[in-house]
C-alpha cells in the first residue's frame, strides 16, 4: 500500500472503552466496532511521515459480530483490523458508494493476502 515502514498502533477495547472513544472523538453515540485516528491528516501531518496512526477495535463488538455472521473470532478481527488500517490510508465508506465499493475491494483483496477467506 506504499508504506513499507509505516507504524500504526492497535489497541482492543471492550464496549465502553470504544463508546467512550466514539462519544469524544466523533461524537457518536454507542459502541462500534473499529475507530481509526490518522495521523497523516491535519496540520501536524508532517511531523512523522512514518506514523499512520492508530487502530482501536472492540473486542465485544467483534465476537457478537464473528457469532452473528458464523466465523470464527479472529477472522473477525482481522477483518475489522484490515478495515481500520484502511481509514488510515484515507479509504472511506461513509462519503459515497464508489468509495465504499473501492474500500470493499480492496479489503477482501488484503484478508485473501493474508490467508483469510
Amino acid at each position: 500500500m506504499g508504506s513499507p515502514d509505516g507504524e500504526l498502533s492497535i489497541l482492543i477495547v471492550d464496549d465502553p472503552h470504544i463508546e467512550a472513544l466514539n462519544q469524544k472523538y466523533l461524537n457518536r453515540n454507542g459502541a462500534t466496532n473499529v475507530i481509526a485516528f490518522p495521523m497523516q491528516e491535519g496540520r501536524f501531518a508532517g511531523v512523522t511521515p512514518q506514523l499512520l496512526g492508530d487502530v482501536v477495535i472492540s473486542a465485544d463488538t467483534a465476537m457478537r459480530e464473528a457469532g452473528d455472521a458464523g466465523i470464527d473470532f479472529q477472522e473477525r478481527l482481522t477483518a475489522l483490523l484490515i478495515h481500520g488500517i484502511l481509514h488510515l490510508f484515507g479509504y472511506d465508506h461513509v462519503t459515497n458508494p464508489e468509495d465504499a465499493g473501492k474500500m470493499e475491494k480492496k479489503s477482501r483483496e488484503l484478508i485473501v493476502m493474508v490467508g483469510g477467506k
